[in-house]
């Protein structure tokens, strides 16, 4: 591989790790949450902690345990006094972290592990545990939720009638059919008493602290984590539109197909509306996104001579399509030096779809990269593009995402791979995995959705 692709890679590395950076949660929570006396502000809004009955902690997601560490850290051992019971719920690769966390801090807060991007038996015993500790909490009490990505699958209690196995049939149908994440939730929210404002509604009359990490493109309170705690505009009828689009009329499940007609029909209560959620002592903090995430990288390439340019945040539509137009954006750079000069770093975030056609292994991430390597072929110019989940975990494999450039297709080639019968079967893992390209962190312990970065011309010695 010429010296130039090895730069190239190398700085690739460095911006991904400016992202993970921004992302980190532990940060974002001491960005927004600080304590004086007995005043804890998060953003704008105070709470008296010294007139506060109980405090209660849930914290659910991908970044939970680090953020849970962050609070805690910022409540200080007086404020940890008021702890009324706490709850953190988090991928099931986490718990070892977590447990061991837990013991050197001392902490009783109960920790479960659940499934991602499936919910599993320990998703529902999470679900029926953090109802069961916002129930507890009174009017005088202070319920500090910390949500982030991941939050949907692994919190769930099936509403009566369901199964885990109806919601998990659910999720797989939707994922497989191509549902962007907005669809995905809302027929989750129909489908769980958690979802859709549950978790609000749980708490009844006590004051309700949302301090969320992100997931999901244009940051909407209500999809993030499929809303736990946040009113939900999606209805019954909206829910099961997105059946109807991914064609599973006939094979979702019975009992949710059973439950979404007749919650169409007006027989079933709709999830938390705006007009109810008003009346409740909430308040919702976004304290990390995607947008972040992306301007973390702009900036990091400009301290290393580039010229960055942010494309968008709010990246969607299918993972092969997008790889294209990356590419062809990367071209007119090469070509035509716009719509940014050499070098040039292109940045762009946000979450993008497979529809699964084929029977390989792969994620978005993998995906987008190999539709982009067919694309860039030999541009004249060096074009190398790094695409990554913010959590490490791409699709059901162990990698974050990919590395392509000019010599990719190439490479592949000569070791008898063909990218494009791979892309066909959506095989992307085992493809990169033969080059060596795929980009692996492991669990990441956050998630602000995926990063797309183009490296166009030649690097500066840096």
């Amino acid at each position: 591989m010429p010296t130039r692709w090895k730069t190239a890679r190398v700085i690739a590395a460095e911006l991904q790790q400016a992202a993970l950076q921004a992302a980190d949660p532990g940060r974002a929570v001491a960005r927004h949450v600080r304590r004086d006396g007995p005043l804890l502000t998060v953003g704008d809004q105070g709470y008296d902690l010294s007139t506060t009955g109980r405090l209660f902690l849930l914290s659910v997601g991908k970044a939970s345990l680090g953020m849970a560490a962050a609070l805690l850290t910022c409540l200080g051992p007086w404020a940890q006094r008021k702890l009324g019971g706490g709850l953190i719920v988090l991928p099931e690769a986490l718990v070892g972290a977590a447990q061991a966390w837990r013991g050197a801090a001392a902490s009783d807060l109960r920790i479960i592990g659940a499934g991602h991007p499936l919910p599993s038996a320990g998703s529902v015993v999470a679900g029926q545990a953090a109802l069961e500790l916002l129930q507890q909490a009174t009017p005088a009490d202070l319920v500090i939720c910390l949500l982030s990505g991941g939050g949907s699958a692994l919190l769930t209690a099936p509403a009566p009638g369901l199964s885990l196995a109806d919601l998990q049939a659910t999720t797989q149908l939707l994922l497989r059919g191509g549902a962007t994440i907005h669809e995905l939730n809302a027929v989750r929210k129909h489908l769980d008493q958690v979802k859709g404002g549950g978790l609000a509604l749980a708490a009844g009359d006590a004051r309700l602290c949302s301090l969320i990490l992100s997931d999901v493109p244009g940051d909407r309170l209500d999809v993030i984590a499929s809303g736990p705690t946040a009113p939900d505009p999606s209805t019954f009828a909206d829910a099961w539109a997105v059946i109807e689009r991914v064609q599973g009329e006939a094979q979702v499940p019975a009992a949710v197909r059973q439950r979404l007609q007749a919650g169409r029909r007006g027989e079933l209560p709709e999830t938390l509306k705006p007009e109810a959620a008003r009346a409740l002592p909430l308040q919702h903090q976004v304290i990390g996104s995607n947008r972040l995430a992306v301007e973390a990288v702009a900036q990091a390439a400009a301290d290393r001579g580039l010229a960055p340019l942010i494309l968008a945040t709010q990246l969607a539509g299918e993972a092969r399509e997008v790889g294209r137009v990356l590419a062809a954006i990367a071209g007119e750079v090469v070509r035509h030096g716009r719509p940014q000069r050499q070098p040039a770093c292109l940045v762009a975030g946000g979450e993008t779809t497979v529809t699964v056609r084929g029977r390989g292994r792969g994620g978005r991430s993998q995906e987008l990269a190999l539709a982009a390597a067919l694309s860039i072929g030999d541009a004249g110019r060096p074009v190398g593009l790094l695409s990554f989940g913010t959590d490490g975990i791409d699709g059901p494999t162990d990698a974050a995402g990919a590395w392509v450039d000019n010599t990719t297709v190439a490479r592949a080639q000569a070791l008898g791979l063909d990218p494009l019968a791979a892309l066909a079967n959506n095989d992307a893992y085992p493809f990169f995995a033969a080059l060596g390209d795929l980009i692996i962190t492991g669990p990441t312990g956050t998630n602000v959705n995926d990063v797309v970065l183009i490296l166009v011309g030649d690097m500066p010695n840096v």
